[in-house]
């Protein structure tokens, strides 16, 4: 934001500030999307996620499942 303010205050073309605007966007949604992936793809496996602590033992759940299935 401060950069975006500083390309106003000293008069910067407007390609400039378009330009600037757009990359603080991309760079909000990309947050946001990274952000997802692992609910995302974790849903699309079936898995249910109760919250982003579960995320990170999702691993460990498929190696005991798969030891379980085995016996």
């Amino acid at each position: 934001m401060d950069e975006l303010m500083n390309l106003v205050i000293a008069d910067e073309s407007p390609s400039e500030i378009s330009d600037s605007i757009k990359n603080q966007l991309f760079a909000k949604a990309t947050e946001r999307v990274d952000a997802l992936k692992p609910a995302v793809a974790n849903t699309m496996l079936g898995y249910e996620i109760e919250s982003e602590e579960d995320v990170e033992t999702v691993g460990e759940l498929d190696n005991a499942e798969e030891t379980e299935e085995e016996e």
